[in-house]
């Protein structure tokens, strides 16, 4: 296996990342906890969501993996129940082409989505990216040299260090996506962003395989967050730039 995915699992602190499964598929959990293992991650399941609520309530997780289609509720209704009270990165699995279940559950609070059916690797890949965008276990966003560490704006202050965002000096529930976005528009204030661009920054990926209107989900989500401050302007037909005025 490339070295490169070896990196995407490592170590920290001593600990293994756990990530919790809930997918009603039973032939699916044992031989992708037997991959994830060889990475140094552990892998729990749950066939249904109340068992893997209940697990969630236990703590020590680093992630969710959620399939659509689950007994009891829906993975959409599972996800929205888990963002009530707990900003746990979630990827979903969504059956291959339906670009409707990739941007409802990116409008509820997903951080990434993978097609079903896929290759352990691939699911291993956008793990590590959605931990590196969230910053798991309190890893720092990349600075460009110079770059101070809390940025203040009229009404809203970014601590980087911190990875918390406050409006008002009130701190705002911010995903890691959504902290990512707003740190990567007000690094550079005026600045056009593209969809493509913000795709591609923030999910690491080439943004020609990616949903461009998930970039209007997040902006939407992390506008609500905003609320009453109107920091972000939208471009019809170009992109996104940030607009409050910097004081420091």
């Amino acid at each position: 296996m490339a070295s490169a995915a070896r990196e995407a699992a490592d170590r920290h602190n001593g600990r293994m990342r756990r990530l919790l499964l809930i997918d009603d598929d039973e032939q699916l959990a044992a031989p992708l906890a037997a991959f994830f293992r060889r990475f140094d991650c552990e892998l729990v399941s749950a066939t249904t969501p109340s068992a893997g609520l209940a697990l969630l309530k236990e703590g020590g997780f680093d992630a969710a993996i959620l399939d659509v289609m689950l007994p009891e509720m829906d993975g959409f209704e599972l996800c929205r129940t888990i963002r009530k009270h707990s900003d746990l990165p979630i990827v979903m699995l969504t059956a291959r082409g339906d670009v409707m279940d990739r941007v409802v559950g990116l409008e509820l609070g997903a951080d990434d989505y993978v097609p079903k059916p896929f290759e352990p690797r691939e699911l291993l890949a956008r793990m590590q990216t959605v931990w590196r965008r969230s910053g798991s276990r309190g890893a720092a966003p990349p600075v460009p040299a110079g770059e101070p560490r809390v940025m203040v704006f009229d009404g809203l202050t970014i601590d980087l260090d911190r990875r918390q965002a406050l409006r008002g000096g009130e701190a705002l529930d911010l995903t890691g996506t959504e902290f990512e976005l707003l740190v990567l528009l007000a690094r550079e204030p005026q600045k056009v962003f593209s969809r493509d661009e913000i795709l591609e920054k923030l999910r690491g990926h080439s943004a020609e395989d990616l949903l461009t209107r998930a970039v209007d989900i997040l902006v939407s989500r992390l506008r609500k967050k905003l609320e009453p401050l109107d920091c972000i302007r939208t471009l019809r037909g170009v992109g996104y730039a940030f607009a409050a005025g910097r004081v420091q």
